[in-house]
Order: structure tokens, then C-alpha cells, then sequence
């Protein structure tokens, strides 16, 4: 049951939010949750078509764990079926769909990381192939009709893709659709979202009214930029964090951010209070909180959250220790070659990568240095001897030969 009075709730809620449509709806929901001692119908899906999940995900985890903080019932959407389809938003080209295996395989990684955040007695996960599978030919074709091209084609996405000329697959029409419909089975009252995400968020709008139903409120939150400060986190651009991270890999990582985006990293994903945020901005503004100190006490927060007190502290004193050094570790594992072998499968039997993939990845991005030299070329041998191997800014190996 909701504690806190609506007013309160509202601020809270309102935490590193973009924006609330509406807000005056949002509120009368919240007063009558709080009078009837009925706790909101809080709804976020995930298409799980990757294993692994990063911090950018997490903003909107992150807000659901708020909402059950605040008394409210909250119901994680595992896309199963969406997933098979493929979200089209920001594609400009129609994207290749998941097998039913693969995005189960996918699913069972998201429900294992959701719960290093949410409270799993607190959470509803549901499938969305519960109900979409079951829909009929005729169900799908009256669905479809509630809708035309014409708003199709107002999203952004779509709108460039038309104007191009590049092909739009009729079953990416679908997408919104089907996301929509998931909130009209739920009976959302609010619907969590990204900035991406709008239009598909609206749709549950549209189709909740069609179908006599009073509309979800729509939280949507900012998109979190990766570790490079410019672009949205994604494991393609080589810019995430992710949750499953070794302990000081996540620390490193945040600790590379500039302080402008820390500030957007304590909003969007720390577990201080509004007032302890207010606090530090103003500390960090009149200079008497230390930039380096700050994000350090946030890497600390995050690498402690998904991992534990103990890794969370001997990251920092292998982060300390790398920063005294100049960026080289004390210690540093050491690999003895077998033979001739290949960079990438040197990165990869050492533990140093989890595959040769994320190898070839890494040295084509500059991100692989051979003895201070940036290697970009996977398939040119190291030199022969023993030399000092480093892959991003914290991963080193000492190569024997």
C-alpha cells in the first residue's frame, strides 16, 4: 500500500525524468491509489535480444525499484514475442529477427540480472507471448485496423526510412501494436519508457481508450550515454557498462566518465535521496566536494550493488593503485604462449576477453596496446619475446614467451 502522500510520491517519481504525460493524470491516479489504499499497475518491457544487460538499461529498473519503494505494483515485460519481431525504433534498416530459442536463452539472462535490482517478492514478470501467441488471424487484423499508415508513418524512424526509400517490413507495423496491446491486457495505469521509446509508448495510450480503458500515465526517462559521454550506451559502440561485469571493470569504467555525466549517472541510477543529490551538486558547484571523490563514491555504490562490499572496495584500491602507478597495475596475470599463436586467441585463453570476437572488436577500435604501441590490425603478429599486452584502460597481461 502507497505511504508516502501523492504530492511526495510525485516528487520522486519526477527524479532524472524527461517527462510525465500527463502529470495532472499521473497525480489523480496517485490520490486515488493513496485514498483506496490500491497500489498503481506500474508496466516496462524488455526485449531481451541480447544476453547481457548494461547500466542504460538499468535507468528504467532503476525507476521500477522507486515504484515498489513507493507501495506500487510493478510488472517486468519479458518480450518473448516482440522480441522475435524487433523493436524498429532508431533502425534505418529492417532488423534480422530472433529464433524462439535464442530469445528464451536471452530471457533467462534478463530474469537472473533484473533481480540484483528489483525486489523478486515485489516484481510480476510476464511473458508477452502469454497472450499474443493466443491472439487469432482475425484478432491481429482488428488490431491492425485501429490503426492506419498514415500514423505509422508520423514516427520519426519510419518517416526517414519512406523518405529514403529504404524498405519497411509490414511486420514492423505490427511492433507498436503489440507492445500497445500488452498494456491494454495489464490495464496499465503507467507505462516506463525511454526517450526512443514514444511512440510506442503512446500507442498503449491510443489502444487503452479504444478499448474503453482509462489511459496509462507515460514516465519517460532519459537515454544514458555510454562511456564515451556522446552517444546512447550500447554494446556494439564498445561504450556500456554491464551489470555482469567483473567489479573493477565497473568501477574503471565509471571512473573514465567526465563529472558532467556523473551527475547524470547519480540521478538516473544512485540510491541517494534527492537531498543528498541537491548536497552534492551544490558541494561540487562551490568546490567543496572533490569531483575524483564523488565518482569514486558512485563507482563504489554501482560496483557494490552488483557484486558485493568486499569487490566493491578492492576495486578502488586497484583503481588507486593503477592511478599511483601511471596506469599500470602492480599486479598484472601473466600468459605463457604455446606456440605461434593468434592475437585474439591470446586475448581470449587468457581471460583477458570472453572470445576471440571481442578481441578482433577491441583491436580494430584502437582499444589494444602492445607495449604502449596501439595495435589495430588482429591479424598481425606480436613481436616475439616477452611483452606487456593492454586491452581498454584497465585489462593488462604480461606475455611470455
Amino acid at each position: 500500500m502507497p505511504m508516502l502522500k501523492p504530492e511526495e510520491q510525485l516528487k520522486e517519481i519526477k527524479r532524472g525524468a524527461v517527462e510525465i504525460l500527463l502529470e495532472d493524470e499521473l497525480l489523480k491516479k496517485l490520490k486515488r491509489s493513496f485514498e483506496t489504499g490500491t497500489p498503481l499497475k506500474i508496466k516496462a518491457g524488455f526485449d531481451p535480444t541480447a544476453p547481457d544487460i548494461h547500466l542504460g538499461h538499468t535507468v528504467l529498473l532503476e525507476k521500477m525499484r522507486q515504484f515498489q519503494n513507493l507501495g506500487h505494483e510493478v510488472i517486468l515485460i519479458i518480450g518473448d514475442f516482440t522480441g522475435m519481431i524487433g523493436d524498429p525504433t532508431g533502425r534505418n534498416e529492417i532488423r534480422k529477427p530472433l529464433t524462439r530459442d535464442e530469445v528464451l536463452k536471452n530471457a533467462e539472462t534478463y530474469k537472473e540480472q533484473v533481480f540484483k535490482i528489483l525486489d523478486p517478492k515485489k516484481t510480476l514478470v510476464r511473458f508477452n507471448s502469454e497472450w499474443l501467441e493466443k491472439m487469432t488471424a482475425i484478432e491481429i487484423i482488428k488490431l491492425q485496423a485501429r490503426q492506419t499508415v498514415a500514423r505509422m508513418l508520423e514516427r520519426e524512424d519510419f518517416k526517414q526510412r519512406f523518405t529514403n526509400h529504404n524498405p519497411i517490413g509490414i511486420h514492423e507495423f505490427i511492433y507498436p501494436l503489440l507492445q500497445g496491446y500488452d498494456s491494454v491486457v495489464l490495464k496499465a495505469d503507467l507505462e516506463i519508457g525511454g526517450t526512443d521509446q514514444r511512440f510506442n509508448l503512446l500507442m498503449g495510450r491510443e489502444l487503452q481508450q479504444d478499448f474503453g480503458q482509462e489511459q496509462q500515465a507515460l514516465l519517460i526517462m532519459p537515454l544514458l550515454e555510454g562511456t564515451d559521454g556522446v552517444k546512447k550506451m550500447s554494446k556494439s559502440l564498445g561504450n556500456y557498462i554491464g551489470i555482469a561485469e567483473p567489479a573493477d571493470e565497473i568501477f574503471g569504467k565509471i571512473m573514465s566518465i567526465s563529472d558532467e555525466l556523473m551527475i547524470k549517472y547519480y540521478e538516473l541510477l544512485s540510491h541517494i535521496s534527492t537531498e543528498e543529490l541537491k548536497k552534492l551538486k551544490e558541494g561540487l558547484e562551490n568546490q567543496t566536494v572533490h569531483p575524483m571523490e564523488a565518482k569514486k563514491s558512485l563507482a563504489s555504490e554501482i560496483a557494490e550493488r552488483y557484486w558485493d562490499k568486499e569487490a566493491a572496495v578492492n576495486a578502488k584500491e586497484e583503481f588507486e593503485n593503477i592511478f599511483r602507478n601511471k596506469g599500470v597495475p602492480d599486479e598484472i596475470p601473466v600468459f605463457k604462449l604455446k606456440g605461434e599463436v593468434w592475437l585474439p586467441k591470446i586475448m581470449k585463453e587468457s581471460g583477458l576477453t570472453k572470445s576471440t570476437g571481442e578481441g578482433i572488436r577491441l583491436i580494430k577500435q584502437g582499444a589494444v596496446s602492445i607495449d604502449g604501441e596501439k595495435w589495430t590490425d588482429p591479424d598481425k603478429a606480436p613481436p616475439p619475446g616477452e611483452y606487456l599486452l593492454k586491452a581498454g584502460k584497465r585489462r593488462f597481461l604480461k606475455v611470455l614467451p
